[in-house]
């Protein structure tokens, strides 16, 4: 059964400034969709009154360390 959702970016003053509704299968699923729009600031997902998870910005996260390379000698 598809719930319905809204992710919610927020703006650096911790003011909602847009929202997109949206439906989906489950949590996971909605966290998946909403992942997207970090890319525009951090995002706030909502199934009705709770609040399933906020999601960074792209921008504020560290970039991914690497990982070392196996070398065979």
């Amino acid at each position: 059964m598809m719930q319905q959702y809204r992710a919610y970016l927020v703006g650096e003053n911790g003011v909602f400034r847009s929202a997109e509704a949206f439906e989906a299968p489950s949590d996971s699923s909605a966290l998946a969709f909403a992942k997207q729009f970090t890319r525009l600031g951090k995002v706030e997902v909502w199934q009705l009154g709770r609040k399933v998870a906020v999601l960074e910005s792209e921008q504020s996260r560290p970039p991914e360390p690497s990982r070392p390379t196996l070398t065979r000698q």
